[in-house]
């Protein structure tokens, strides 16, 4: 299968064991995981994290979980962080929201994993483009990463 996207193509030429499965676009988290066969505890968004000008990390959260920002902060010993727009995402990253990944982004932004995501033997994370998914060991993308693996989500609030 051709490589279509910067995260497909960063990781071609790598050693890393993933699977590429790829869905329709799906409408929510949860409808992501059904698509692809997973729980949603598997299913990991990439979130970009703005810490300052011209700097950003990824955080890895897992499905059914929010960022716990006082936990964040306090992991990164800063007092403030915030949320780009779409528009600066995409800028700081080079995908659009919703496509979001670490692999192939224009810049090699640090990475935080919750501490949940080594513990899972599958993971599912953005391949660069709606509906691209890539399969594999929690341990093997944090190792792959270079992660900084912290308790920095909480589980979702009742809506």
């Amino acid at each position: 299968m051709a490589a279509d996207t910067p995260a497909l193509r960063a990781l071609e030429s790598t050693d890393l064991a993933y699977e590429v499965v790829r869905t329709e676009r799906a409408r929510s988290a949860e409808e992501s995981a059904a698509f692809q066969g997973i729980e949603l505890g598997q299913l990991l968004r990439t979130i970009v994290i703005r810490r300052g000008a011209d700097d950003y990390l990824f955080v890895l959260v897992p499905g059914g979980r929010q960022i716990d920002w006082p936990a964040l902060r306090a992991h990164l010993g800063v007092s403030r962080l915030s949320l780009p727009d779409a528009e600066e995402a995409k800028a700081a990253t080079g995908y659009e929201r919703g496509a979001i990944t670490p692999f192939g982004s224009t810049n090699a932004w640090p990475v935080i994993a919750d501490a949940m995501i080594p513990g899972l033997d599958e993971v599912a994370i953005g391949g660069g483009g709606h509906g691209i998914n890539l399969h594999l060991r929690g341990a093997d993308l944090v190792a792959f990463l270079g992660a900084d693996v912290a308790e920095v989500t909480k589980a979702d609030e009742p809506a």
